[in-house]
């Protein structure tokens, strides 16, 4: 059995969108001939949520390695609180024994802390164990210069990210064996970048998602602010995950859709209840609202609740499996794909799509044939999709009886975006970039 080192710095019990693909994965790599390895950053050193409820989600006999990184508290004085530099040095020489001892045969990056990309570059001169990367977001990105973009956030620690990319991207892919991507524009634009490019073996597969991890959700305890008010003829419409500056243009969309509602059915308007739940990264007591701010403007925020701060994901499940429908507002970038999509999918509920008009997120589901992509463009005035969106919300508003283009179907959605299934696409894709294991040859243990 070939074996296969994953990175995520991330790692449970910390509750992140870049480590999803690797945990839905492991409990199927074996399947199909690889014995998979991971290894983290100890939590102890990694800001933001855990989720220790995630833990059985993989099975108890994976291999797990973990680094220190240097201590929060210390290198925010010197205005670095980013995990990937922080764990760098540590990350480097860990690896490398793993790869010695374990005789590892690939090594997967599935992280959006790209700056690690170094020490693959290192293990690769060192060992000779070829690397690929898991492209889950941009790293260097144009995506605030895009028609319709809203200025970006961060200010110096922007700038200061954006260099580091422009700096070190091609120096760091160059060297890699293979690129997987959950978007095709993504791989596209680094083959238009670089022309080496077009000679990297690349596969694009989504994000998965798996029923396990509803049923795991089901069985832990629902928190006193989970549950929905259900006050007689209450629709409500569920939005889970970061809707940060980047989706504001399908945000003002909605709002406007629904104050033109209300404008000519008000009794009917009034039953709808919006909720946006973890809409920024941020802990409690630390985030702000993005939302609400802008349902103000349009004059509907009386029908819009929003939490701001980050939940975990098994909670994110249960506020699903609850709603009377689902929003996923997409980015006016053509290439954005979240990563809750699958989830949304296999959850069955009634899904609304605000996606870029022939984005990667129209033709995802428009390949499922799912009908419930309403695509949008920044260039295009904001009552263009009101009609649809109207449709959308008298649907809802009829409890969405009978069924129609709104319920994506399940079983597609499981074939698509069930982990399984995308993990065996994963190995199948591994085994061209390493077709048998050289581990005994090529590695002199330590």
């Amino acid at each position: 059995m070939k074996r296969l080192l994953l990175v995520s710095p991330h790692w449970l019990p910390a509750s992140t969108p870049d480590l999803q693909r690797i945990r839905l994965s492991l409990p199927h790599y074996r399947a199909h001939g690889w014995e998979p390895i991971v290894l983290g950053v100890d939590a102890r050193d990694v800001e933001g949520a855990l989720e220790p409820e995630l833990t059985p989600s993989v099975p108890a006999d994976i291999a797990v390695h973990r680094c220190r990184a240097l201590p929060v508290a210390l290198t925010r004085r010197f205005g670095l609180g980013n995990l990937g530099w922080r764990c760098l040095p540590e990350l480097m020489a860990t690896g490398e024994r793993i790869i010695r001892r374990e005789r590892i045969d690939l090594v997967m990056f599935s992280t959006t802390q790209f700056v690690t990309l170094l020490a693959a570059r290192t293990w690769r001169e060192r060992t000779g164990v070829p690397y690929v990367v898991d492209l889950q977001d941009p790293w260097r990105t144009s995506d605030y210069e895009l028609p319709g973009a809203p200025r970006p956030p961060g200010g110096r620690k922007y700038q200061f990210a954006r260099l580091v990319a422009w700096a070190l991207e091609e120096a760091t892919f160059r060297h890699a064996a293979g690129f997987l991507s959950v978007s095709d524009i993504y791989l596209t634009t680094l083959r238009e970048r670089y022309a080496w490019m077009r000679r990297r073996a690349s596969a694009c597969i989504p994000f998965g998602a798996s029923p396990d991890d509803f049923a795991l959700a089901r069985r832990q305890p629902r928190s006193p602010d989970e549950g929905l008010s259900r006050a007689a003829g209450e629709v409500h419409l569920v939005s889970t995950g970061a809707a940060g500056p980047m989706l504001s243009g399908a945000v003002q969309r909605l709002f406007h859709a629904v104050r033109d509602f209300r404008k000519r059915q008000p009794t009917a308007a009034a039953r709808l209840r919006f909720h946006f739940i973890g809409s920024q990264y941020a802990p409690a007591g630390a985030a702000t609202c993005q939302i609400l701010p802008v349902a103000a403007t349009f004059g509907v925020e009386d029908l819009v609740t929003e939490v701001p701060h980050r939940i975990g994901y098994l909670a994110a499940l249960r506020r699903q499996e609850q709603a009377d429908g689902l929003l996923l507002l997409g980015s006016h970038d053509p290439a954005y794909v979240p990563s809750k999509l699958a989830p949304y999918l296999i959850s069955g509920r009634p899904l609304l799509a605000l996606a870029a008009a022939s984005g990667q997120l129209q033709q995802r589901l428009d390949e499922l044939g799912a009908g419930c992509a309403v695509p949008w463009s920044p260039a295009a005035p904001l009552d263009a999709t009101v009609p649809e969106i109207s449709r959308f919300l008298e649907d809802a508003l009829r409890g969405f009886a009978p069924p129609g283009r709104w319920t994506p179907p399940v079983a597609a959605a499981h074939l698509h975006y069930g982990a399984a299934a995308l993990t065996a696409q994963q190995c199948r894709w591994f085994d061209q970039i390493c077709p048998r294991s050289h581990a005994a040859s090529r590695h002199e243990l330590t």
